[in-house]
């Protein structure tokens, strides 16, 4: 199975990587001409994944119209560019291994929504999982989820993307999967706020419980089940992304905590912390699907610029509850 990336971030040069085991070909699409240039050239992603040696397998393009030929397709553009990016094209039934996480601003689709909008004859399929990039390149153990509707390209894909370091858990409830990809890069920020302000460790595995509470409710009501918000792509995400500093949405979250702007945290930023534009339209999204998700009105309250203490007064002055509520 020829596989093509589209997107040439640090996330898409490492499914290149994983791709291009064994030595196997890859072509991936890059928008930067010194994305291009380096991998070419050098092995290396010198913008995105410095110091990472590649797979001389793997070949980088400027031609989106080069990929057309590939059997599968993972997309890793930003979730705010899909969009734009499948929709100058026509892939026909190539299967789109959709690799961003996010809820487009404006619609209020999830990513497989708008993939199926600008190519309906593809196949849709979801990857996602506690995955950062760099321990992916460097071979670190990592599992992730692969959910697909279609039973056995899912399983072909999954056996494909499969390596001795990386763990693919086939799944067929690709709402799911998105879902928690989406939410945990909100409650991500969240976490980061608790660490820059100093809140504690206490802080913060409440808000990891109850974020995930929210998450399984918003999900729930998608009409994901509740073992996938359990699963990798759920709750395993969540942990990850709440738990340090290479994820770019707690970094953001760091930041507002140590009483600095949203505006300029994200304008000094070459890569994108998604949870920033997930967060509003998942309140909106969440309101006209009646689901509570007071953590996720907090972190938009943040980066629309109100104080970290007002915030934090806010949510524990609501009015007590049960647990399953």
């Amino acid at each position: 199975m020829r596989i093509g990336v589209i997107g040439g971030g640090a996330w898409g040069t490492a499914l290149a990587q994983v791709a291009a085991g064994d030595g196997q070909p890859v072509m991936l699409w890059a928008r930067e001409p010194e994305v291009v240039e380096s991998i070419n050239a050098r092995h290396v992603n010198d913008l995105f994944l410095a110091n990472v040696p590649l797979s001389e397998s793997i070949v980088a393009t400027d031609d989106l119209d080069a990929l057309r030929d590939m059997d599968a397709l993972l997309v890793v553009a930003p979730a705010q560019h899909v969009r734009a990016v499948l929709g100058g094209q026509d892939f026909g039934t190539t299967p789109l291994v959709l690799c961003a996480k996010g809820i487009e601003a404006g619609s209020k689709l999830l990513v497989g929504e708008v993939a199926r909008a600008v190519q309906p004859s593809a196949p849709i399929a979801v990857l996602s999982g506690p995955t950062f990039a760099h321990e992916v390149a460097a071979g670190l153990p990592t599992a992730v989820t692969l959910a697909c509707e279609d039973a056995d390209l899912g399983a072909a894909l999954a056996e494909r993307l499969a390596s001795p370091t990386l763990r693919t858990y086939a799944s067929d409830d690709v709402v799911g999967a998105e879902i928690g990809g989406a939410v945990k890069n909100v409650l991500a920020i969240g976490c980061g706020v608790v660490e820059g302000a100093a809140l504690g460790q206490n802080a913060r595995a409440a808000l990891i419980a109850r974020g995930f509470a929210e998450m399984t409710r918003f999900g729930l009501a998608r009409g994901a089940r509740a073992e996938t918000m359990a699963g990798l792509s759920g709750l395993g995400d969540l942990v990850l992304t709440c738990s340090s500093t290479s994820s770019r949405n707690f970094s953001l979250g760091v930041g507002l905590g140590e009483g600095r702007s949203a505006r300029e945290l994200l304008s000094d930023r070459r890569t994108v912390a998604e949870g920033a534009f997930t967060a509003p339209v998942l309140r909106e999204a969440a309101a006209e699907a009646g689901v509570d998700m007071p953590v996720t009105e907090a972190v938009c309250a943040l980066l629309e610029g109100a104080p970290v203490g007002d915030v934090i007064g806010t949510l524990l002055s609501r009015p007590l509850r049960g647990e399953r509520g």
